[in-house]
């Protein structure tokens, strides 16, 4: 798919591996490139993943355009040698991966990611946000557009998300990779960090530790790269010294005992998915405010 909104900067073009209905790459503009006298802004690049994204490398390298495109993140393996070029190069390359967690239900475990957001978090100027509701969304394809000095991974759910309630000091600090979106009264005594699907869940799980009586800090942590480029005292002041720690994400725990230490906890998962409806899922894996409430309470 190529898709071309234009301005200052150079066109955008929009690709996806035959999954356009799926990840919604395309919009009201977008016009498949077929018949060279008739143009196009789009291109479907049918099963191919990798050469989806060679092809997008190839276009950056070129110039005069942004290239992005979609597939769902579990084929991101498929596309991994490419991606990896393109951090190598660093050329702005936008690859949007939908359906991202065992949210995506009957599929079953073939399909649901587990490993891949950590997996991307690790290659070296790769740029990986996952937002939490649509303001997210658009604060993340905006850094996306700007980043030009690397490739930018939008991970995205399948499942519908709930809209989170902001201040417009919090809407600008979204950039900052994390921010506090929910505080308690006075100093916090305990730190739920989330991303994606999981935030709203995080929040939840704050509701029922502070009418415990708890003082319980949310931090939606969409891009943890852009997040840990901030200065000091910035992060800080997100995750404050000395203060216990929970993170909540809808995959590999691997990478998030660097933000919670040892005395910490994450609630993630360790294994791969199963074939069920999505909230049968979540709830069987743990991914409930109950539960996280729970562990979080075991470390007061």
């Amino acid at each position: 798919m190529l898709n071309v909104l234009g301005a200052a900067l150079p066109e955008l073009l929009g690709g996806s591996a035959d999954l356009t209905g799926s990840n919604n790459t395309n919009h009201k503009l977008s016009k498949a490139v077929g018949d060279p006298a008739a143009g196009g802004n789009y291109i479907h690049y049918g099963v191919r993943e990798f050469g989806m994204c060679a092809i997008m490398n190839g276009i950056a390298l070129h110039g005069g355009f942004i290239p992005y495109g979609g597939t769902f993140l579990v084929f991101s393996d498929y596309a991994r040698n490419a991606a990896r070029m393109a951090a190598l190069m660093q050329q702005r390359v936008v690859l949007v991966f939908t359906h991202d967690s065992i949210g995506l239900g009957e599929d079953g475990p073939t399909h649901q990611p587990v490993e891949h957001v950590a997996s991307l978090r690790l290659i070296p100027n790769m740029r990986v946000w996952r937002p939490c509701d649509t303001v997210e969304t658009a604060v993340a394809w905006g850094d996306s557009i700007d980043n030009a000095k690397g490739p930018s991974s939008l991970i995205l759910t399948r499942q519908a998300l709930p809209p989170m309630a902001r201040t417009p000091a919090q809407v600008a600090a979204i950039a900052r990779g994390g921010y506090v979106l929910i505080d308690s009264a006075g100093a916090p005594e305990l730190v739920l960090i989330a991303t994606g699907s999981e935030v709203a869940l995080a929040a939840e799980a704050a509701q029922l530790l502070t009418a415990q009586g708890r003082r319980v800090r949310v931090v939606s942590m969409p891009s943890t790269s852009v997040f840990d480029a901030q200065d000091a005292a910035y992060r800080a002041s997100v995750l404050p010294a000395g203060t216990k720690r929970v993170a909540i994400e809808a995959g590999s725990r691997e990478s998030w005992w660097r933000y919670v230490g040892l005395d910490g906890a994450v609630v993630g998962m360790d294994t791969f998915g199963a074939s069920a409806p999505a909230k049968k899922l979540f709830e069987h894996f743990g991914f409930t405010a109950a539960n996280v409430a729970q562990v979080a309470a075991g470390l007061l």
